[in-house]
């Protein structure tokens, strides 16, 4: 099992700067996803900012959400 995210911060180039529960800090770029369905929804950038850390993962107003495996995973 993949470490929890404690904190997000979104970036103006559609990534995500992510604190995981072991204190590593990571970078998960969004910018392959806008493309796809409701993840289109996240080109907004008022959408896109309002991401929040939500049950060990992340959440936005639209309560589109990532896996935290596929957060962890995908990270840099």
């Amino acid at each position: 099992m993949s470490p929890r995210v404690k904190n997000v911060i979104p970036n103006r180039n559609y990534t995500l700067t992510i604190t995981f529960s072991k204190n590593e800090v990571k970078t998960f770029d969004v910018k392959p996803y806008l493309e796809i369905g409701k993840f289109k929804e996240l080109k907004e950038l008022n959408v896109f900012n309002s991401v929040k850390p939500f049950l060990g993962s992340i959440q936005w107003i639209n309560e589109l959400d990532f896996c935290p495996d596929t957060l962890y995973l995908e990270s840099k």
